[in-house]
């Protein structure tokens, strides 16, 4: 029979030894999982200030896919910080600006007489100065599907429109610019084709409830087939694939976006850096990518405000 071999007792040096062994051990494994701690919170603390640097952008409607899937993105993969969009008619963000009822950091519109009512003491001074970036054409879209379509590739768009159930929507007048340049390109037409009460017809009264609509549905309307045609401006109709028919540039209006920093911005630096990256070669390569036209970049109201970064690139005043 095997006995069980017996471990010879151990000094109390050997002792000595084994706690001090094992301390050194447990302060090792500490000073692990300190580390491990700190740089934890190093990380955590990055992303949350960059998290924490979020840019609120009230746009116009009708650059909802560029904001949304080119500006915003590019922004917050050049920067780190966040973007963060409301898209609404341009003169429907100014009125809930000036009424206190939203609050942002950039303002980007669809027309510059928009920018003028948010600027001077009656006005609240919401704006003292904008730039003017880019241009977009009206264009008479339709659905590809609808049994009209046909008849927009053979015939004038003009009698298109008035033909017997098309179903057309466009934005409201008093709220977005795009409606309001809808009534300006049926008038230019009455003139141009000689078609006196042409405006009337195809659109009824300005205001008319079965054809106007909140700007940015539009496209989906188009899309589903909800409408036969409408009115969109190119950068609309290029990011959706909407076929179009170009009214001739004589009579033919066009959008022209602007740019500004709101009065007391929460993220008045955001905002800045911003602004930079829309007017800075990747923003602008982006614009051109969603079919808007390059303008050279002009400032109007009163260039002493702007920070010196966005000044460098729209020098002068108009």
């Amino acid at each position: 029979m095997m006995t069980k071999r017996q471990n010879p007792p151990r000094t109390s040096a050997q002792l000595q030894a084994q706690r001090v062994t094992a301390g050194h051990s447990r302060k090792l494994k500490q000073s692990l999982a300190v580390g491990l701690v700190a740089l934890a919170l190093i990380a955590g603390g990055t992303v949350a200030t960059r998290a924490a640097g979020t840019v609120n952008v009230l746009y116009a409607g009708s650059l909802v896919n560029l904001m949304e899937h080119g500006i915003g993105p590019g922004f917050e993969q050049a920067t780190g910080e966040s973007f963060r969009g409301f898209a609404a008619g341009s003169g429907a963000l100014a009125n809930q600006i000036k009424g206190n009822l939203r609050q942002g950091d950039v303002f980007i519109s669809a027309n510059p007489n928009v920018d003028t009512t948010l600027m001077g003491p009656t006005n609240g001074s919401w704006v003292s100065w904008y730039i003017s970036f880019a241009e977009s054409p009206l264009m008479i879209g339709y659905n590809s599907s609808s049994r009209f379509a046909a008849d927009f590739k053979t015939k004038p768009w003009y009698e298109v429109l008035t033909e017997p159930g098309i179903r057309i929507g466009r934005t409201d007048p008093k709220l977005d610019p795009k409606g309001a340049l809808t009534l300006q390109l049926m008038a230019s037409a009455e003139d141009s084709y000689h078609r006196p009460g042409l405006a009337q017809q195809v659109l009824g009264a300005p205001d008319n409830p079965s054809q106007v609509l909140p700007e940015e549905t539009l496209v989906g309307r188009i899309q589903s087939g909800q409408l036969d045609a409408g009115f969109f401006y190119s950068t609309e109709s290029t990011d959706a694939q909407i076929p179009t028919v170009a009214p001739p540039p004589a009579i033919d209006p066009k959008a022209v976006y602007t740019v500004t920093i709101l009065r007391d911005a929460p993220n008045a630096s955001g905002a800045s850096r911003f602004v930079a990256f829309l007017l800075g070669s990747q923003g602008q390569h982006i614009l051109e990518q969603h079919g808007l036209a390059l303008r050279k970049p002009s400032v109007s109201g009163d260039a002493s405000g702007m920070p010196p970064d966005i000044r460098a690139l729209a020098p002068g005043n108009q």
